[in-house]
């Protein structure tokens, strides 16, 4: 369910992927079962294609990663989380349109 660009975090690779990873990080939490996210991974994939190289975008299946859902306190999916050198930039609750994702993540790539 994922393009080529798009990675797969895990609760075992999380920490290495993601909070120690030098570039910003865009991930989507999801399950299988939930609609909303589904409609939401094609725009995920997308963004991981249009940023390749420049952000790391992945996905975690909340179902399969219990523990690092719970770290970030994954109450409703998808919810979207955008880390920059392992720190919460922002959080997304929903689905959002790729507009507002990509303008969080070019908001961290061009600061202001």
């Amino acid at each position: 369910m994922a393009g080529p660009h798009t990675l797969e975090f895990t609760d075992a690779n999380f920490e290495t992927e993601v909070l120690n990873s030098s570039a910003p990080v865009l991930v989507d939490f999801w399950a299988e079962w939930c609609g909303p996210c589904r409609a939401l991974g094609p725009v995920i994939d997308e963004l991981a294609t249009e940023y390749a190289g420049k952000v790391k975008v992945g996905k975690v299946d909340t179902d399969a990663n219990r523990a690092v859902s719970m770290r970030y306190q994954i109450s409703a999916i998808p919810t979207v989380l955008l880390l920059n050198q392992g720190q919460l930039v922002e959080r997304f609750v929903g689905l959002r349109s790729k507009k507002d994702l990509k303008a969080a993540v070019d908001g961290v790539l061009s600061p202001k």
